[in-house]
């Protein structure tokens, strides 16, 4: 199949998925809670992804919900939250730019590099077979569910700030949208790098240049630094909330330290013999200068 026919697939279940979460917003019960209507929306839509990637026969169909996702909400609390008193409108502009900036980037890359439905995500398989018998339950649930619910965990702030009194603008912001609008910009820098790369590399040669010479995933570090950005807007415009607002960052950042990285990392000890001395002088995620090599 090609990847015209995939995208128009793949775009017809998201077309669906999010009719529904949208039709659910406005004219689903009213829970009297905004946090809750979005949660609702964002699992009928999960839902309805989920069935577009059995149909499919492609569990890599949720692949773009993670950055097509936020956009949505954040539209939806925005919108939705108009007229409550105390919102600071300069926060809530900052914010929703760094949402759109990150999405569109993200988004963006998924349909440059996505070949099509021939192609599956390689982490999706061993999950779904390993489950034996439930082999459904773990697709539904640790494909996902799980992401799902994490990136809703994540999205909090932006609830916060888009919905919720808060604070005056002050330099927190500042911060946060510096990290917010750099973030993209990294994971855009270290994509272009790696398909560079690509292109020229021989048969199990690691990457180690330009940013990737001072980070093993330079783009994991712009993806969890996006996150602790929203993090950032939320604590200030609620300092005092820090401790739940902080909690979708925490937990994306293990997501990336104890399940994507160590995945990737054995992948390509399988595949690149040079891939351990990388390890051994590259940080694994935060960027800084690479140790130098050794010599016998």
């Amino acid at each position: 199949m090609s990847k015209t026919a995939s995208l128009a697939r793949v775009g017809l279940v998201y077309l669906i998925a999010f009719g529904a979460a949208t039709a659910y917003v406005v004219a689903g019960p009213d829970t009297d809670h905004l946090w809750l209507d979005g949660l609702i929306a964002d699992l009928i839509a999960t839902v309805v992804v989920f069935v577009g990637s059995r149909t499919l026969k492609n569990s890599s169909c949720y692949d773009p919900y993670w950055s097509v996702l936020p956009p949505f909400l954040v539209l939806f609390w925005f919108f939705a939250a108009e007229g409550v008193s105390g919102v600071d409108d300069g926060r809530a502009v900052l914010l929703i730019i760094v949402v759109f900036v990150w999405a569109i980037r993200l988004t963006g890359n998924w349909l440059y590099d996505w070949p099509g439905l021939h192609h599956e995500d390689f982490r999706y398989a061993p999950l779904r077979d390993g489950a034996g018998r439930a082999e459904m339950a773990a697709d539904f649930g640790a494909i996902h569910l799980v992401p799902t619910l994490i990136v809703f965990a994540a999205m909090v702030p932006a609830y916060a700030v888009l919905a919720r009194p808060g604070e005056p603008l002050n330099w927190l912001d500042v911060v946060a949208f510096l990290v917010g609008i750099g973030a993209p910009i990294l994971q855009f820098v270290s994509d272009a790098q790696m398909r560079a790369f690509i292109k020229v590399r021989q048969p199990g040669q690691a990457m180690e240049k330009g940013l990737w010479s001072w980070s093993r995933h330079p783009n994991y570090f712009g993806e969890i630094s996006f996150w602790w950005s929203l993090a950032m807007f939320g604590i200030a415009g609620a300092p005092e909330d820090w401790w739940w607002l902080v909690a979708g960052a925490v937990a994306m950042t293990l997501m990336f330290q104890f399940a994507s990285i160590p995945m990737m990392e054995k992948r390509s000890l399988e595949r690149r013999p040079t891939y351990q001395d990388i390890i051994d002088r590259v940080p694994r995620l935060v960027p800084r200068p690479p140790r130098r090599r050794t010599t016998a």
